[in-house]
């Protein structure tokens, strides 16, 4: 999505806070030249100086909640990410599934992603995945891969705060054996002449986030092969024999029974806000940031400071509390209502979102690790050609025509969600992509239906299975041609069925 064509994400500027214009006129006494209510609508909060404990109740409940709402958007994801790092490290040794790995061990799944796997929202049945938590704090990373013997994958490593710092894989660096060392941001020494590239994270920690194309079940052997060749070595150990710790403490007080998004979503003003200022120490903001900051400080909230609550004024409190608690409505609403082309939104804007809070946010809040759009590219929808949410009651069918398929130089695939998740189905299928015998038209155009019961024997090849109620969908193209997110070329539309 290119600036002139994104709407709000979640709605929440001045226009919408039904609270504000007071607020922003009440808070003339904290200026150091008052003016007319008029003019301090049209002022930004980062001009005024004092206290908002000064103002009155009404005035002070609605700044807080103002700037509550904004300050949960700008990090929401550093606090998804911090509660998605402590439940994936949490294991003694990477385990059999490839769910979790201790911090700077790599975590390999040997087959598609269950349906039932929830740490991670929107997860993608393209490629087996090979993920990394790494602490930066000490040491460099080398992360090491084999010769893909010209099979597509890809490693995007982000920072804490989601934006792409490195891309290695086939587009960027090729498919031969190559090593890769990841710094830190105090990092200082020189690279070792067999390093192909050099990442730097401007936080202490940075994921690690690995794809490998898989052409279905019977292309896993071959997949898990390239795996066991993706190793992450301590830059002080390069050049020695090394092996990863085994049997790593694991933090006993973290919760891994409740899912990151599901952690995060139930975090009051409080908890979510502390755990913000105690993440900003090891992972900073940005210099851009400095407008955002200086929202924090207004509500008392500092990087690497405690931030307690209950020691804040009651109306700053409420209105913090009121922030959070409609925000996440706003968030899980909001992403259905952004401007869309035959139905599909495509933000192209990914993994570098400077300032773009908002897309940061909900990016984070629907597809948590989104890759670079040169990497990746991710058309949602949530309605069909009509406008209309997707509804299992009805049946759909998208028809791609000839040569229209997704312009790509890896592949693609169409994936079902119900909310950010997959849920079961009677084929145990939950995404279509080419690999699939899939039955062309012969005007060569090909159909996808897309509904909750059978469309018939004789077009089960090409049938996703629906959750049921509302759902929606995702269009990947992994390595895609420029024009799949520069805008010429268009998703068909889902259209109901007679």
């Amino acid at each position: 999505m290119t600036p002139n064509e994104k709407s709000s994400l979640f709605a929440i500027r001045r226009r919408d806070l039904e609270l504000a214009a007071l607020a922003l006129a009440a808070a003339a006494l904290l200026a150091p030249r008052r003016g007319i209510a008029a003019n301090m609508l049209e002022r930004s909060w980062d001009e005024l100086t004092g206290e908002l404990k000064d103002l009155p109740d009404d005035a002070r409940e609605a700044a807080a909640y103002f700037l509550g709402m904004e300050s949960y958007v700008f990090g929401y994801p550093l606090v998804m990410m911090d509660v998605t790092r402590d439940v994936l490290t949490a294991a003694p040794a990477p385990d059999s599934e490839g769910t979790a790995a201790p911090i700077n061990q790599l975590a390999k799944m040997p087959h598609y992603v269950s349906p039932d796997f929830k740490n991670v929202v929107r997860i993608s049945l393209n490629s087996l995945w090979t993920t990394g938590w790494l602490d930066l704090e000490n040491d460099a990373i080398v992360l090491s891969v084999p010769d893909t013997k010209d099979r597509y994958y890809v490693f995007s490593i982000m920072n804490m705060w989601t934006d792409v710092f490195g891309s290695a894989g086939k587009r960027t660096t090729g498919t031969s054996p190559s090593h890769f060392l990841i710094a830190g941001p105090n990092w200082k020494g020189t690279a070792p002449a067999d390093i192909k590239e050099t990442f730097r994270s401007s936080t202490r920690y940075a994921w690690a986030l690995g794809q490998t194309q898989a052409n279905g079940p019977d292309d896993f052997a071959a997949v898990n092969a390239i795996q066991a060749g993706y190793t992450l070595t301590p830059l002080s150990a390069w050049g020695k024999p090394y092996t990863p710790p085994k049997k790593v403490r694991v933090n006993g007080k973290v919760d891994v029974k409740i899912t990151p998004p599901d952690q995060v979503a139930q975090m009051d003003a409080g908890t979510f806000f502390n755990r913000l200022a105690m993440a900003m120490k090891d992972n900073p903001p940005y210099a851009e940031d400095t407008r955002a900051l200086k929202r924090l400080h207004r509500l008392g909230i500092e990087p690497g400071k405690p931030f307690d609550i209950g020691k804040v004024d009651r109306g700053i409190a409420a209105g913090l509390q009121k922030a959070v608690k409609e925000v996440q409505v706003k968030m899980a609403e909001g992403v259905t209502k952004l401007k869309n082309v035959n139905g599909w939104i495509n933000m192209v804007n990914l993994g570098r979102y400077g300032t773009d809070y908002n897309t940061r946010a909900g990016v984070a809040y629907m597809g948590l690790g989104a890759d670079m759009c040169e990497d990746t590219v991710y058309p949602t929808a949530y309605v069909d050609g009509d406008g209309d949410l997707f509804d299992s009651a009805n049946a759909y069918v998208m028809r791609f025509e000839k040569d229209q398929l997704p312009p790509t130089n890896g592949t693609w695939s169409v994936s079902q969600y119900k909310g950010n998740f997959y849920e079961r189905n009677i084929l145990d299928r939950y995404a279509i992509a080419p690999w699939m015998p899939l039955q062309f038209n012969p005007d060569g155009s090909l159909d996808i239906y897309l509904q909750a019961t059978s469309p018939g024997k004789d077009k089960e090849s090409n049938w996703l299975p629906t959750p049921l109620g509302q759902f929606n969908l995702t269009l990947r193209n992994y390595f895609p041609e420029r024009a799949a997110y520069d805008g010429t070329y268009k998703i068909p539309p889902v259209k109901k069925m007679a």
